[in-house]
């Protein structure tokens, strides 16, 4: 797989072709779900790891509950996160957020894995650098973890909604949008990404070049990644990676990855 490393430049928002068919795509990533369901099932089961999953801006657990069921089919515990819908870094959140990986990690005494999918996965990375011995791994999707707080607006079609909950915010993601955006700890990271999201630009997805980071660039739509065959099998593929022993992605001949 090509590496790619993080520019910083000015990004531009998708464009509205990509924004209105945002609907129809995602309807067709949900319909190759149920087509590609044996497919997925044949998966490699996991070791039985808690299992975090966050949703995106404005969603709640609903919005992953397949990605969940998936998760929870191969031999994990996979857990909502049960704080409503997401409204960004507010003290509800944050307190939420940091109490349910205490749990977690206490339940089974050892680190436990983060999904999240867009404002989820940067909320994901945020958390890992405050509990980093707490958390095995994160893997983000679609998430524009290089866009700053100051510029989501223009950048991104979600950002208005993020720039208007604001006020409610609390100073969570501060370091991480000023200019210190990646993560420092050795923690493994895996950034799915895809150049046809219409609802942020792919390039402020992307990780920078280092030893346990990785981006895997994908096809789907931003809103239909939670139901995308391709993304629920790179998934699973980094959830089985074992505690101290992580490697890149490579795929995987009976995934659904290598059948598409």
């Amino acid at each position: 797989m090509p590496k790619t490393t993080t520019r910083t430049t000015e990004y531009s928002k998708p464009s509205t072709a990509l924004l209105w068919t945002e609907g129809g795509r995602a309807a067709a990533d949900a319909i190759s779900f149920w087509t590609a369901l044996p497919l997925l099932a044949a998966a490699p089961r996991g070791d039985g790891q808690e299992v975090l999953v966050l949703p995106g801006l404005s969603a709640d657990d609903s919005s992953t509950a397949v990605m969940r069921a998936v998760i929870a089919s191969h031999g994990y515990s996979a857990n909502a996160w049960k704080l409503g819908p997401n409204l960004g870094p507010t003290r509800k959140i944050v307190s939420g957020l940091l109490d349910k990986l205490d749990e977690l990690y206490e339940r089974q005494g050892r680190p436990v894995s983060l999904v999240g999918w867009s404002l989820g996965g940067i909320l994901a990375r945020v958390l890992t650098e405050y509990q980093p011995d707490k958390v095995r791994s994160v893997v983000s999707l679609g998430s524009p973890f290089n866009l700053s707080v100051e510029t989501s607006a223009s950048t991104s079609h979600a950002g208005p909604l993020f720039e208007a909950l604001r006020p409610w915010h609390t100073d969570f993601l501060d370091d991480f949008s000023s200019g210190k955006r990646k993560m420092t700890t050795a923690t493994p990271a895996t950034s799915v990404y895809s150049k046809l999201d219409g609802v942020v630009p792919w390039q402020a997805c992307l990780d920078i070049e280092a030893p346990h980071r990785e981006n895997i660039e994908v096809t789907a739509s931003h809103l239909g990644m939670g139901m995308n065959p391709r993304v629920l099998s790179i998934v699973l593929d980094r959830l089985r990676q074992p505690e101290r022993g992580w490697r890149p992605y490579q795929g995987d001949a009976r995934s659904y990855a290598q059948a598409a």
